[in-house]
């Protein structure tokens, strides 16, 4: 594998699996050197808390092992409530004044103790209300929730570099693959196994994020509760097989139209919340990542609940992939499970 000391190794620790990503960047282009996947048992990590460090440590060392990657510099991310993301209007000062007095004006909007946490924040320019005041994006995690996931990575052997928000790392790939139009307001939304993440983007500046606990594993888990089925029959059932013994396949239908529906609603809600928040902006387009993206019924729920229009991200749209080494239609199909650990191979040290 050709890499060189720059580039940094994407690692996503989700609640289902373990997705790594390496790319090679050169002259501002990215090149797939490895990508692979680690299911991890439901009771590893719960409610976002770490249950089980050892399997993950463990699925980190096998699939680094299994892709022959060197590196040990690695990206990675958190979310969850232990992580608070807030816009906020502050009077105008410099990166270093705010730098000086940012734990004092974060107090007010952290409902944590600020000696518990690690804060960060990106000045997004002037507010256009008021030419007085700017914008800024407050970020703040739990020091013991930021410390018990980058132990996962010590454990490892590895080099935790650099420590991302799970929803700007989604945003980090839709700027190379997509790019950011002045002044259009999208939303991306990641489909992920346990939660979902909700960002609205104007142009390049991330506007409002909000995560919402429930994912894909609804819909199995609503699949088991009211058919008695195994966790691998309603994995099974959710992915579009109805030859399942001694079940009717219209009831597997049902069952997943409303669990996908109530997904939808709550999507909506964080929309709405949004738009409330927000009368001079308008929504034009949704951009859907995330295993569940995946699912055209829950394409089609989105768009109908929102009447927006609502496309699947490619995560790897344009990054370089030599056909001999990667399957075209394999990296099509799995590429959304992907878009976080992309966004963070893309990180450099240091990045804002």
């Amino acid at each position: 594998m050709f890499t060189s000391k720059k580039d940094i190794v994407g690692i996503d620790v989700g609640s289902s699996a373990v997705k790594i990503v390496s790319l090679h960047e050169s002259r501002g282009t990215f090149q797939l050197q490895s990508i692979g996947i680690m299911p991890l048992n439901p009771e590893t990590i719960v409610d976002n808390t770490i249950m089980d460090s050892t399997a993950i440590v463990d699925a980190i060392l096998n699939l680094l092992g299994a892709l022959k990657i060197k590196s040990k510099r690695v990206a990675t991310s958190v979310s969850g409530h232990s992580v608070i993301i807030r816009k906020i209007s502050l009077p105008i000062m410099t990166d270093s004044e705010l730098e000086s007095s940012i734990q004092w004006e974060a107090e007010q909007y952290i409902p944590f103790d600020i000696s518990e946490v690690n804060i960060d924040f990106q000045i997004l320019g002037p507010d256009p209300a008021d030419p007085s005041q700017m914008n800024v994006m407050l970020v703040a995690a739990k020091k013991d929730f930021v410390d018990d996931h980058t132990a996962l990575f010590t454990e490892s052997g590895l080099d935790p570099v650099v420590m991302d928000i799970d929803c700007f790392a989604v945003e980090n790939m839709f700027d190379y693959n997509y790019g950011f139009v002045d002044d259009e307001v999208v939303a991306l939304i990641d489909l992920g196994a346990s939660a979902t993440s909700v960002s609205v983007l104007r142009g390049d500046a991330s506007i409002f994020t909000r995560d919402i606990q429930t994912g894909g594993n609804l819909l199995s888990e609503e699949l088991q509760k009211r058919l008695g089925l195994s966790s691998g029959d309603a994995e099974r059932a959710k992915l579009g097989e109805r030859s399942i013994a001694d079940v009717d396949p219209d009831s597997i239908d049902e069952i997943l139209n409303e669990a996908i529906d109530n997904l939808a609603q709550e999507v909506q809600r964080s929309l709405d919340f949004f738009a409330a928040t927000s009368s001079d902006d308008s929504i034009s387009k949704v951009y859907l990542t995330g295993g569940v993206s995946n699912s055209a019924k829950v394409r089609e729920a989105l768009e109908e609940r929102l009447g927006i229009p609502a496309e699947r991200v490619d995560p790897f749209r344009n990054v370089k992939i030599k056909d001999k080494e990667f399957d075209a239609e394999y990296l099509d199909a799995i590429g959304p499970m992907f878009s976080v650990a992309a966004g963070l191979a893309m990180r450099k040290v240091g990045d804002k």
